[in-house]
């Protein structure tokens, strides 16, 4: 009998579920499936350059675990880069536990959060500038 997978951590979604590449329309366009925990390894090991160690403590599995994650997901989505497929981010076991968005402003550097489900903010609270991105607060 197979194990039940356990559901794993998810410390931050986007709300972006869908990349294509520009200039070829939908219906010529073959598409990938990476699933939210898959996307969420590749942004713990490659964008925030945590070890397998790390990472898979913030997931809730084991260093192995996120080693086979990760390594599916990077598989994924170099065969959308390379074939110029469409990647769709949908499904997987995961919980999100994220319940408030951190944000940057890229100007002045003043740290902010917001509420999800808020929409994009209309500036930083400091400064008014519209040049600011979400952080990770891990």
């Amino acid at each position: 009998m197979v194990r039940p997978q356990k559901n794993r951590i998810v410390g931050y979604n986007p709300d972006i579920s869908y990349f294509k590449p520009r200039g070829i329309p939908m219906f010529d366009l073959e598409e990938v499936c990476l699933t939210v925990d898959e996307r969420e390894s590749i942004r713990l090991a490659d964008f925030m350059g945590l070890s397998h160690e790390e990472a898979g403590q913030c997931m809730g599995v084991s260093r192995a675990t996120f080693g086979r994650i990760v390594q599916r997901a990077r598989k994924i989505v170099a065969d959308a880069l390379i074939h110029g497929k469409a990647i769709n981010v949908e499904g997987g076991n995961f919980r999100i536990v994220e319940d408030s968005r951190c944000f940057q402003c890229e100007a002045c550097y003043h740290e902010w959060q917001e509420p999800r489900g808020t929409g994009r903010p209309e500036g930083c609270p400091e400064c008014s500038k519209d040049t600011f991105h979400r952080i990770s607060k891990q």
